[in-house]
């Protein structure tokens, strides 16, 4: 037998979590499936000093701890589970759990996120939170006066380099290719800036140091009669080879760009599907920060509101 609900939450982070906030002090009676990994993204992070309110900092799974409680708080039903498929034909809209359970929904906040992605070495695993980051934003206060490196060739890492330019004495740009990607635009900016220096036709091996990135172990002209093996000593390595939005599910029925992004209405979480909503990592290509995930949850509940008061529901 199908559940039915008011509004269902798909995803935690600060986008789903803030969500169930707002949709639970609305009296929306909000179910919320944490996908599979609670908490989100934020939860691999290990401080977090940007997020207002914590003049102290945290770390991102106690942030993440405290905004589940506070959703918790105002009656959010929130549940381990993975939205699995979806047939959002006609409302109420149909959302599978694990395979097996369906849940009929009469709005839906959609918060699964992106994912960043990396370049498959054991060694990014081993540094992850030591030196291994996928967003210069977040992290990169830590690299202030300190040797880092970036890598990727198009617009993202492009600006992670320019970014981190502001905080560290010298930014690597690790490219396989022996050019950029990158707008043009962006590229005047990186061969312009003297603290960035570009390794063209360079590939990461792997990452030495003592419980903490010291270094990376690169190859220079792979495959090439004069390859070479190069040694760089850094504090920090950033990796910048985009994101996969964790949107197949949805594409069926929702519009996305290029790359899977889902499309929302301009200054709003609205999607092409009247009441289907998506807030967070997963609509947003540009900023991919906690506290702009968790406005668009809020933005998200708000008019999951709105609609449902609108129809009567």
């Amino acid at each position: 037998m199908n559940e039915k609900v008011r509004c269902l939450i798909i995803g935690s982070g600060p986008a789903g979590y803030t969500a169930a906030i707002y949709a639970s002090r609305a009296n929306l009676s909000p179910v919320l499936y944490e996908g599979m990994q609670p908490g989100g993204q934020l939860t691999t992070t290990t401080e977090v000093e940007n997020f207002p309110g914590y003049p102290s900092g945290t770390t991102g799974p106690e942030l993440m701890e405290d905004l589940k409680k506070q959703a918790e708080r105002f009656g959010a039903d929130i549940r381990f589970g993975m939205a699995t498929a979806t047939d959002l034909s006609a409302a109420p809209y149909k959302v599978t759990i694990d395979g097996d359970k369906v849940i009929e929904a009469e709005t839906i906040i959609i918060s699964t996120g992106a994912t960043a992605q990396y370049l498959g070495l054991p060694d990014e695993q081993k540094y992850a939170g030591s030196g291994v980051s996928a967003c210069a934003t977040c992290d990169g206060f830590f690299y202030r006066k300190m040797t880092v490196a970036v890598v990727g060739g198009g617009d993202t890492a492009c600006e992670e380099a320019t970014y981190l330019s502001g905080l560290a004495n010298k930014v690597y740009l690790i490219v396989r290719k022996p050019f950029l990607r990158a707008s043009k635009i962006m590229q005047d900016r990186v061969f312009k800036n003297p603290k960035i220096e570009i390794l063209f036709e360079h590939e990461t091996l792997g990452l030495t140091g003592e419980g903490v990135v010291q270094g990376a172990d690169l190859v220079k002209r792979r495959g090439q009669a004069d390859e070479e093996k190069v040694h760089i000593d850094i504090d920090g390595f950033f990796l910048a080879i985009g994101h996969k939005p964790n949107s197949d599910i949805f594409k069926p029925w929702i519009e996305t760009d290029a790359v899977g992004y889902i499309k929302t209405l301009e200054g709003s979480p609205r999607t092409n599907v009247p009441g289907v909503f998506a807030s967070g990592d997963v609509s947003d290509p540009h900023y991919r920060q906690a506290i702009t995930a968790a406005g668009t949850g809020c933005q998200a509940a708000i008019e999951a509101e709105r609609y449902l008061s609108e129809r009567g529901l």
